[in-house]
């Protein structure tokens, strides 16, 4: 069980941002990534023999995306930490970190809160991994931020660790904080653990002891966008409260050549039998960017000096060993929904802070509808993430009406673009730094028409639309490149909208994502 106290290992998730061959039998070994798509910040936690894993949702709803897996290579989710919006925040949902704890489960998240738009850290319990977590507000209001808790069981004595912004002009600095048994109060004075001197960068912070030495794993240099240079490094202490001494040697894990840019930000979880393992995300090379930043999983352990390595060296690589053997390695099939169930599949996001949503399914379609916020103006998306930088979408309309409705690969509320049908007019629109400009106009032959985009190498789009999806008619290549729709920490979702009056919905008879 991952208490801090007795891992002493981490967990990089990964899974490869090209959907992998269909396998039939077993092999010694997985592709990283794991958990397929935008899944920032990972944390990792056993429970018997079931691994489960969450991580940031950022600007989407729901809060916190929950996985689970019984071989640590092939993840499924089970739903949210949040499904609705606890009430001390606005937006910004980072960094969550499980940790189970007198047969609890606790969930240490970062948001920002209303009242001062700054970002702390809340804390909410369930009684298991996949239950209804309990929002007991916020915890950690310290300097201009708090962000990235990690929470650490020292022989009965838990501490709470995170990273600090803005304390009396000082550079970064991991900060800890006795916790009270309850998990629920910080007791005492914060205390430093390690101080960003050269100031490069220092977040996502994990601990685990093995033998006489406490091992603080961190991540350095910038988590995101098409520059990220973020690495793994690793300090150690005789005491959970330091002084830290840094490894001379970091990186112990990086990117930047090879199969990733970058890689860091995780936490660590033991198997059974006591091998360590390393949960981080990490942003491919090449066209592979484009699927954001993906749990990867390499294995560590500690040295005859006693620091430590990853196994397969300091460079990150898609390829590891299996945890386990007898496993096999589930391909990335796409997503499909023909909204026949009752509640909405746990891959559905919607963009929280730019509209309210309303949607339902009955009778076999999905009626999506909203109303902006004040400020906004491009309706309500709803979106899933994309596993591979190659695939094509496709869904049904199902019915008429003035809004704008259809297909969207959605980067926020002011950069977009929106394939779709609006009265009797098929009409691509995009939507870049809040301009709005129709690229394609004609009219829709159709009553039912079916819509469809191709994107490849992670930025060229394709657009069609058919009656019965046999004979497919091709909109000439617009001069859109779907890089323009990253936003500084997360990649473009591709799904459903809907832009215009909440009494107009869109009516969807089916919606599907095949990867290429």
């Amino acid at each position: 069980m991952h208490t801090s106290s007795t891992i002493a290992a981490c967990l990089l998730c990964g899974m490869m941002a090209m959907p992998l061959a269909a396998q039939d039998k077993v092999t010694d070994s997985f592709m990283n990534p794991v958990i397929r798509g935008d899944v920032p910040d990972p944390t990792v936690i056993r429970i018997g023999d079931t691994y489960y894993a969450a991580g940031t949702s950022s600007e989407w709803a729901p809060f916190y995306p929950m996985f689970a897996s019984k071989d640590l290579v092939n993840w499924t989710q089970t739903g949210h930490v949040f499904e609705e919006q606890p009430s001390w925040t606005v937006n910004s949902f980072w960094a969550p970190e499980l940790f189970y704890h007198n047969g609890k489960v606790y969930c240490y998240y970062t948001a920002r809160e209303k009242a001062t738009n700054m970002s702390y850290i809340g804390v909410a319990v369930a009684d298991s991994p996949t239950g209804k977590f309990t929002d007991h507000g916020l915890l950690i209001r310290h300097g201009k931020e708090a962000i990235d808790a990690f929470v650490f069981d020292d022989n009965g004595q838990l501490y709470i660790s995170w990273k600090a912004y803005g304390l009396e002009n000082r550079p970064i600095e991991l900060m800890g904080s006795k916790l009270s048994a309850d998990g629920l109060h910080l007791e005492g004075e914060p205390f430093t653990l390690l101080t960003d001197e050269e100031r490069v960068g220092m977040e996502g912070q994990s601990f685990f002891k093995a033998g006489d030495y406490y091992y603080l794993v961190y991540a350095s240099h910038g988590c995101c966008g098409i520059n990220s240079d973020y690495d793994v490094c690793v300090a150690r202490s005789k005491t959970f409260r330091g002084p830290y001494e840094k490894y001379e040697g970091n990186p112990i894990l990086h990117g930047g050549e090879g199969d990733f840019q970058s890689c860091g930000h995780g936490t660590m979880v033991t198997t059974p039998d006591g091998r360590m393992f390393y949960l981080c995300h990490a942003y491919l090379n090449g066209n592979g960017f484009f699927t954001g930043r993906q749990p990867i999983l390499q294995e560590m352990e500690v040295t005859p000096d006693k620091w430590i390595r990853f196994k397969g060296g300091d460079l990150a690589k898609v390829r590891q060993p299996q945890p386990f053997p007898d496993t096999v390695q589930q391909p990335a099939t796409g997503f499909e929904d023909d909204f026949k169930t009752s509640e909405l599949k746990p891959d559905w996001t919607w963009n929280y802070p730019y509209a309210e949503t309303e949607v339902r399914q009955e009778g076999g379609k999905l009626y999506l509808t909203g109303t902006p916020k004040e400020g906004c103006k491009q309706g309500t998306a709803l979106c899933v993430r994309a596993q591979t930088p190659d695939y094509n979408c496709e869904t049904q309309v199902a019915n008429q009406g003035n809004s704008l409705k259809g297909l969207t690969l959605y980067g926020d509320d002011g950069n977009l673009l929106a394939w779709g049908v609006s009265g009797s007019k098929l009409q691509l629109k995009v939507v870049k730094d809040g301009k709005d400009t129709v690229m394609y106009q004609t009219e829709c032959p159709y009553r039912h028409v079916r819509l469809r985009f191709s994107l490849k190498e992670g930025t060229q789009l394709d657009f069609s639309y058919s009656e019965d999806g046999k004979e497919w008619h091709a909109v000439n290549r617009q001069s859109f490149n779907a890089k323009d729709l990253l936003r500084w920490d997360r990649v473009q979702r591709p799904g459903l909208i809907h832009i215009g009056s909440k009494d107009d919905p869109a009516v969807f008879d089916w919606f599907r994502m095949r990867n290429r």
